[in-house]
This record gives C-alpha cells, sequence and structure tokens, in this order.
C-alpha cells in the first residue's frame, strides 16, 4: 500500500521559515518524481514545486520560486519544501505527491497523493 505522510506544517509569522517532510512508503521511491501543491481555503489546489527522480531538475510554480526550495533525500524516502520569506498567502493546505514521469507537473495528473499538512502564516 503506498502512502505519503506530509508532516511539518503549523503556524509561522510573516517572514518566518518552515520545513515541510512528506515521508513514503509502499513504492520504489526513486523511480519517481516528486512535487509539492497547495490548497488555500476556497480555492483549487494548484502546483508549487517538483523534484526529478535523483533531484536533478527542479521546478516551481513562479508564486513560490525564489522563496521555496524543494529536495529530497531517496535513502529516506523522504522529499522536503523549505519555505522561507513566508507571506499570509502562503497559508494553504500542502500536499505532497508523487508521478512517474517528469512532466505534466503543473497540472493534477499525479499518481499518489498524501492527505496535507496546514500551513498558516500570520500578518
Amino acid at each position: 500500500q503506498v502512502e505519503l505522510v506530509e508532516s511539518g506544517g503549523g503556524l509561522v509569522q510573516a517572514g518566518g521559515s518552515l520545513r515541510l517532510s512528506c515521508a513514503v512508503s509502499g513504492l520504489r521511491f526513486s523511480n519517481y518524481a516528486m512535487g509539492w501543491f497547495r490548497q488555500c481555503s476556497g480555492r483549487e489546489k494548484e502546483f508549487a514545486a517538483a523534484i526529478s527522480w535523483t533531484g536533478a531538475s527542479t521546478y516551481y510554480a513562479d508564486s513560490v520560486k525564489g522563496r521555496f526550495t524543494i529536495s529530497r533525500d531517496n535513502a529516506k524516502n523522504t522529499m522536503y519544501l523549505q519555505m522561507n520569506s513566508l507571506t499570509p498567502e502562503d497559508t494553504a493546505v500542502y500536499y505532497c505527491a508523487a508521478r512517474l514521469g517528469f512532466d505534466q507537473l503543473t497540472t493534477l495528473n499525479w499518481y499518489y497523493w498524501g492527505q496535507g499538512t496546514q500551513v498558516t502564516v500570520s500578518s
């Protein structure tokens, strides 16, 4: 059974930082591209960042580029999202996802999803 479990969310003040983790089990982690999505209240889920199987390639939404850094540790079957310079507009539920190809990254066409972790940024 494939399982993606996010952690690290919480409440932070504007300008602060958080590091999210996504622990993966039940699949060969190093074969999958990984991504982070987020969903603000009342809005559709949107792409934030993605990383290729080895970590050599990354891709970011314009809204987070330069502030967020995606990474992965294939030995630990875990992906991370370092979020800096947070603003209230970053408040959302953050989801991790997995897919085999490093394409269609910004769509919701990912194979596996986690349950999400809440990030709240206060002004």
